[in-house]
């Protein structure tokens, strides 16, 4: 089973391909450039560089949101059109859900957070739970727009450690450590920003759930209306 993987929902552009639980490239590029101008060339390099034959590829995994509005448009019409031109399904991974998989095998919460402007985190709250010689992901908290403080008076009552990864650690970092009363760790760079592979990784288990859809039938999951949308709707209330 060969998956080609696309994660496009924030700042970080990431193309993996992974062949029956192997990881055989990984490019990732983390700067602001936008990823209609990078996304293509990444994905072309990295079929040179592994002599991919776009014909082997059985699905292709995309962030499904919630991030960047125009990131998470670029992922999915590139992923669309790659899944159409080649007739094969897309497995769709929540963003928060793919940021997790970074954590895999940790037990105590795992908390992503992706700044969502106006105060607000994009985040779950999720552990991994051993079940034999490999672990699950357990959901807490399915993924959601709120504000930080609901968020630490949350994870408080919850009572348990939480390791907190993605772009909002760094910037809520000062408030998280105010207002945590709960023993908590921040995760390593190599852990903290969202990753093709770890995309891949929880694809294969999207994939054996039978969690996939046709290219047509796929959207990215927003959560929130865009900043012009929100424009928009507001001169119209006014």
């Amino acid at each position: 089973m060969k998956i080609l993987a696309i994660e496009s929902s924030a700042t970080v552009a990431s193309v993996a391909v992974v062949n029956d639980n192997v990881l055989e490239a990984l490019y990732t590029i983390c700067h602001k450039i936008t990823h209609s101008q990078t996304l293509m060339p990444m994905l072309d390099e990295v079929a040179e560089r592994i002599e991919l034959d776009k014909k082997s590829i059985d699905y292709v995994a995309v962030t499904s949101g919630p991030g960047s509005f125009t990131g998470l448009r670029i992922g999915a019409s590139t992923a669309k059109g790659i899944a159409m031109g080649l007739n094969v399904p897309i497995v769709p991974v929540p963003t928060l859900e793919a940021l997790a998989f970074n954590a895999y095998g940790v037990e105590e919460l795992i908390c992503p957070v992706m700044d969502a402007r106006r105060n607000q985190v994009y985040t779950g709250i999720y552990s991994f739970e051993r079940t034999g010689a490999d672990f699950r992901l357990v959901t807490y908290l399915e993924q959601t727009a709120m504000d930080l403080g609901e968020l630490m008076d949350k994870l408080n009552s919850m009572g348990k450690g939480v390791l907190f990864l993605g772009d909002a650690k760094d910037i809520f970092a000062e408030r998280i450590e105010a207002g945590l009363k709960c023993d908590y760790a921040f995760a390593p760079v190599h852990m903290n920003r969202q990753s093709a592979a770890a995309l891949a990784s929880a694809a294969v288990r999207k994939i054996a759930s039978g969690e996939y859809v046709s290219a047509g039938d796929f959207a990215p999951t927003y959560l929130r209306l865009s900043q012009a949308e929100r424009e928009a709707k507001e001169k119209g209330n006014n």
